[in-house]
């Protein structure tokens, strides 16, 4: 991998484990400095949100999550020289998700601007990828 795409994998990789720490998850202000002006998401339940849907339903009281979610799998590519797209998949207290991400570099950084969830069920013979 190209020196300059690998820095842009890893930009956008260190920016969706940030959005996977419970104090960013909580905070409107921290959020909103990860997520695109023109942020949509498909979530794992099926439905579409906008940024400030998402905003407003991670920051609630009742959205605090017991556990931290955890990631594996995680893997990117540059798609254009400011794009990046991320595949990985995580384990909300044993929801599991495959997610699909795309990163767009702006004059504020690199931020989220596209993400989807698609549920998924672990076989006994098919377990979850590992990190590296």
């Amino acid at each position: 991998m190209p020196e300059s795409e690998g820095r842009a994998v890893e930009a956008a990789v260190e920016g969706e484990l940030r959005l996977l720490d419970p104090e960013v998850r909580a905070s409107a202000e921290l959020l909103a400095a990860q997520l695109h002006p023109d942020y949509v998401e498909f979530g794992r339940s099926g439905r579409r949100w906008n940024r400030a849907e998402i905003i407003a339903a991670l920051t609630a009281e009742d959205a605090r999550v017991a556990r931290p979610i955890t990631a594996s799998g995680m893997t990117g590519v540059r798609l254009a020289p400011d794009v990046v797209h991320l595949t990985f998949d995580t384990d909300n207290n044993g929801r599991l998700a495959h997610r699909s991400s795309l990163w767009r570099r702006t004059d504020d950084g690199w931020l989220l601007y596209f993400h989807q969830a698609t549920p998924f069920t672990a076989l006994p013979s098919d377990p979850l990828p590992q990190d590296g």
